[in-house]
């Protein structure tokens, strides 16, 4: 069945399977490759929870293009947040780890999602107390649009227009028990 024509009786359609996520990621990774020279230095920093896992398998792709795996890590912007007040949940605090100083060295930010440009904004203010890369660019699996910063992806698996009232479920079967999957959330 095509990954865009499933849909569940409760107002859920798939828009991407395994397969369609598995490419999509991979696509992603030769971008990353044929844009930077030196895959020693660069950083990816992935935002908890699915942006990490996002992260860790353009890494793996990464690696089998080249040969040689990037540096590898995770960057909480639970504190970075401007929606805190507003929040009907309180994130959990996840443990920034970086692999070294990222003083002049690429480094790029990789989340599943991207939808206003705030969590990505809060991922730069988070940053400027690491160090200050060389060059910041921004890796997404599903763009959904309804930017409200002037924030852009450079890097984007899938182009999705929604509609506000939508939401996206990204689900990746290490962390969620079912199908790598993304689906598309109607009120």
């Amino acid at each position: 069945m095509n990954a865009d024509q499933h849909t569940s009786e409760n107002n859920q359609q798939m828009v991407m399977d395994a397969e369609s996520m598995e490419k999509a990621i991979r696509r992603m990774a030769h971008e990353i490759v044929e844009r930077h020279d030196s895959l020693d230095k660069i950083v990816l920093a992935g935002i908890p929870t699915r942006g990490v896992e996002v992260a860790r398998r353009l890494a793996d792709h990464i690696e089998k293009i080249e040969g040689v795996r990037p540096y590898f890590g995770t960057l909480d912007i639970s504190m970075h947040r401007d929606d805190l007040s507003t929040r009907g949940r309180v994130t959990a605090l996840e443990v920034t780890r970086l692999p070294m100083d990222i003083d002049n060295r690429p480094l790029v930010i990789v989340d599943d999602v991207f939808f206003t440009g705030r969590t990505t904004r809060a991922a730069l203010d988070a940053l400027a107390s690491f160090g200050r890369p060389s060059i910041i660019q921004l890796a997404v699996l599903v763009d959904r649009g309804h930017r409200e910063l002037p924030i852009r992806p450079d890097y984007v698996g899938k182009n999705l227009p929604t509609s506000l009232e939508q939401k996206i479920r990204v689900r990746f079967e290490n962390l969620d028990s079912v199908p790598d999957s993304v689906f598309v959330i109607k009120p």
